[in-house]
């Protein structure tokens, strides 16, 4: 008999919210770790840390988002859908991966492998679905303009600095796959304001 998986529920953005920044501050932890692992050439080194620097960045936003709730007693009591299987998932891939970096001798092809599973994540979907409650639409426009920067950089240093095809292209996939999505939202958004 297999085993039922369970389904997203209502749960309150603090409950996303708190797994949200831990596993954002789990993710730099991991990509500050690549800098030091890898601090030659200087094009690779500084990748990482503006990896780093956008898991931080999220943080921030979410810590904005944060202490809006906590002043909106409406808002913290907000409830939204969420599979907490992503969170368990995360977790889980984070800890094994930073076991592994920790361990000593993962290359670069297998850091940029990593990086690639970790951004095709739920959390990134998360992230700037939790702007909303910031209300402002450029705060959560300049959200995912990062994340799409960040995504094409990914992808370019898998194309320079490998030679895995398959690896580029779950790369390249993965930065349609962002596009697609949000011009998809875009679209139904402005159908709706129609």
């Amino acid at each position: 008999m297999a085993a039922v998986r369970p389904r997203a529920r209502r749960t309150t953005i603090r409950e996303v919210l708190d797994a949200a920044i831990e596993l954002e501050k789990k993710t730099m932890a991991l990509y500050l770790g690549f800098v030091k692992a890898f601090p030659r050439p200087e094009e690779v080194r500084t990748f990482w840390f503006g990896m780093a620097r956008h898991e931080a960045g999220h943080c921030g936003a979410l810590a904005l988002v944060e202490s809006m709730v906590d002043t909106d007693p409406r808002a913290a009591k907000t409830r939204v859908w969420f599979d907490p299987t992503t969170v368990t998932r995360l977790r889980s891939l984070l800890t094994a991966y930073g076991r592994e970096s920790r361990g000593g001798g993962v290359t670069l092809e297998r850091a940029l492998e990593m990086a690639i599973d970790l951004e095709a994540s739920e959390l990134e979907d998360v992230v700037v679905d939790m702007m909303k409650v910031v209300k402002s639409p450029e705060w959560r426009q300049r959200a995912i303009q990062l994340l799409l920067h960040d995504l094409g950089d990914l992808s370019y240093m898998v194309e320079r600095y490998t030679r895995n095809e398959a690896l580029l292209a779950r790369a390249d996939a993965l930065v349609e796959r962002r596009v697609g999505g949000f011009a998809r939202r875009r679209s139904v958004k402005q159908a709706r304001r129609a």
